[in-house]
């Protein structure tokens, strides 16, 4: 059974920095492009960022391109992403996403698996 559990998220102030992790379950987690995605009360969730199999391509969001990177360990059969410059905007519940032998996608849709979420929160 595939399971992504998320960690590394609480309340930070505007401005400061938070590591998310996700730790994966997957047998053979170096064929899976990984993605995370936030969701925000009220909101839709939306995409963060996603890394390729073997983490030579990467694909951000816009409105937190420069200031996120998403990089993975196969070794460690996880994910991180870097939140650096954090804003009140960028509070919500961010959730790791899972699909196999698939480019970088920000379409939830064709994510597989996942986890169960970490909060974020960004205090102005």
């Amino acid at each position: 059974q595939v399971q992504l559990v998320e960690s590394g998220g609480g309340l930070v102030q505007a401005g400061g920095s938070l590591r998310l992790s996700c730790a994966a379950s997957i047998r053979t987690f170096s064929g899976y492009t990984m993605g995370w995605f936030r969701q925000a009360p009220g909101k839709e969730r939306e995409f963060v960022a996603a890394i390729s199999w073997i983490g030579d391509s990467t694909y951000y969001a816009d409105s937190v391109e420069g200031r996120f990177t998403i990089s993975r360990d196969n070794a460690k059969k996880t994910v991180y992403l870097q939140m650096n410059s954090l804003k009140p905007e960028d509070t919500a519940v961010y959730y790791c996403a899972a699909v196999f032998g698939r480019n970088p996608e920000s379409n939830p849709g064709v994510y597989t698996y996942w986890g169960q979420g970490t909060q974020v929160t960004v205090s102005s």
